[in-house]
């Protein structure tokens, strides 16, 4: 079985959605970029919210016409031959969209996907090579793909669920970070969140048991990395009235309903004190992320807006990026 391509895969997961999954991941993709990364983004969710934020609508629309085809570019066309004929996957190419961060497109059609993998679980525990094919497709077309980009991060960009596609996505990743808005829904979300991930990693660990010797394996073992607050305005430069309430809400059930449940199956699943799993906090940017969606763009690099709101916003995401990298290393060298 070829070697796992070195670079550290992450998604930004939670269920409830509205919680900026997508902006946050081109925003930290470009600021790991500036510190000298090599990032592929993954679009992994029908919906293509990232390839819409990064590609103009044209352009999607063209390959979205294609992706059944010899001439298909997105990650539905690379897992196709796999679901549809029982083949390998088809190597399609990441295209290079900010300096050193490069996508692979969505593709709506991935759901079709997202429907055979509910037989594929079954289909594993059965021991059947067809199973395991397929569970690890989308793992093998991203290899091939940051191999091809040199990639140092891996980032895939989610929907806001508890489905199978999701739980593949989780089970190849090496680390996820979860993305909280301040408020209520986001504070209840995360109640059954780790007790989501924890289930998928058990029942994961029972295949691995009884899959044959020669069957292609997803790691399986998702690290909780940390946290990031979202969605909060600030006073003063402390976060404002009610926001701060659910912030200290989210901090522990961060720990209470993610860390700890994850622990009891697997300590190292969630390593760190949860000062350290405090990875940032991202301020309600208002009219500078309306305007960064509008033009494909991160916040850093949006024609038009507060100077001083671009300053802030890149202070943020380098730090989180360059914490990313901090705990990442430390980590990988346990």
């Amino acid at each position: 079985m070829t070697v796992r391509h070195r670079a550290k895969r992450l998604a930004l997961y939670n269920h409830k959605g509205g919680v900026g999954k997508t902006t946050l991941t081109v925003n930290i993709a470009s600021a790991l970029a500036a510190k000298g990364k090599r990032v592929l983004l993954v679009d992994a969710d029908p919906q293509c919210n990232i390839s819409s934020y990064l590609v103009e609508a044209e352009v999607i629309n063209s390959w979205l016409d294609k992706s059944d085809s010899a001439e298909g570019v997105t990650v539905w066309s690379a897992v196709r031959p796999t679901v549809e004929t029982n083949e390998g996957i088809k190597r399609v190419q990441a295209i290079e969209r900010l300096k050193n961060v490069y996508l692979l497109p969505g593709d709506i059609k991935l759901s079709q996907y997202e429907q055979d993998l509910n037989q594929t679980w079954l289909d594993c525990l059965q021991r059947k090579a067809r199973g395991f094919r397929t569970a690890t497709a989308l793992s093998e077309v991203v290899d091939q793909a940051a191999r091809a980009v040199r990639a140092d991060f891996v980032f895939y960009d989610v929907g806001p669920n508890i489905g199978p596609l999701n739980r593949v996505v989780l089970l190849d990743c090496d680390y996820f970070i979860v993305p909280a808005a301040c408020d209520l829904f986001s504070t209840r979300a995360l109640s059954t969140l780790g007790q989501t991930l924890a289930s998928w990693i058990k029942d994961w660990e029972v295949i691995c048991q009884i899959a044959p010797d020669d069957a292609p394996l997803l790691p399986g073992k998702p690290i909780f990395l940390g946290y990031i607050l979202q969605k909060f305005r600030v006073y003063g430069g402390a976060i404002s009235g009610g926001f701060a309430a659910y912030a200290s809400e989210l901090e522990k059930a961060a720990n209470s309903n993610i860390s700890a449940v994850l622990r009891r199956l697997d300590r190292s699943l969630a390593p760190g004190t949860l000062q350290q799993q405090k990875l940032g906090q991202v301020k309600d940017f208002g009219s500078l992320a309306a305007r960064a969606q509008d033009q494909g763009r991160p916040f850093t690099d949006v024609t038009g807006g507060a100077p001083a709101q671009k300053d802030d916003a890149m202070r943020e995401f380098r730090s989180i990026a360059q914490k990313i990298i901090e705990r990442t290393d430390e980590l990988d060298d346990l």
